[in-house]
């Protein structure tokens, strides 16, 4: 049935969205509310995605491939390993919503970002929470698909802006000589 990934019972791709949007707008106020505790943004220095920063954007080829792994493999693989089988297998012992934040924990701790925790706790308790809706991993694969995606999109633009930026400064102060 073609409404089958849209209604609101179980629907994948409608809870896909939902999950999606939930973890935007929550990651977005747990981000600000860290950076307004702390006083400044948290230190990137450690963070995986800064190692990657050569390779983004410097040619189609590698942006191509950094979305192949991180928005389609990596969703694949997460999420059959921290809610296909690590959520599942603890709901023989805990009631579902402690399973949702115990995989949401252990997703977090995986990703080796002590800075990102918080922010990654959030978007695993999105993951599991749409993962238990709709109990078809097609939905959180979808949400971590776009999420990962997202910002490896996100961070090209922004590389290409600095160095359209840079090199304009550049041919600037060269006129002046």
């Amino acid at each position: 049935d073609v409404k089958e990934p849209f209604k609101l019972q179980n629907g994948w791709l409608l809870w896909a969205g939902i999950g999606l949007f939930g973890a935007v707008i929550s990651i977005a106020l747990v981000g600000a509310a860290m950076t307004y505790l702390n006083g400044a943004p948290p230190e990137r220095e450690k963070d995986s995605l800064v190692l990657l920063l050569p390779l983004i954007g410097s040619s189609t080829l590698s942006t191509a491939y950094l979305v192949g792994i991180t928005g389609v493999l990596a969703p694949i693989l997460e999420e059959t390993v921290f809610r296909g089988f690590l959520m599942v297998s603890l709901t023989k012992w805990f009631p579902t919503p402690v399973c949702v934040i115990l995989s949401a924990a252990v997703f977090a701790f995986a990703h080796l970002t002590p800075d990102q925790f918080p922010q990654l706790f959030v978007l695993g308790v999105a993951l599991g929470f749409t993962y238990a809706q709709t109990r078809n991993l097609l939905a959180p694969i979808t949400i971590h698909a776009f999420w990962n995606s997202g910002v490896i999109l996100l961070l090209t633009f922004l590389q290409s802006v600095a160095r359209v930026r840079y090199q304009g400064a550049i041919g600037g102060v060269l006129k002046s000589l």
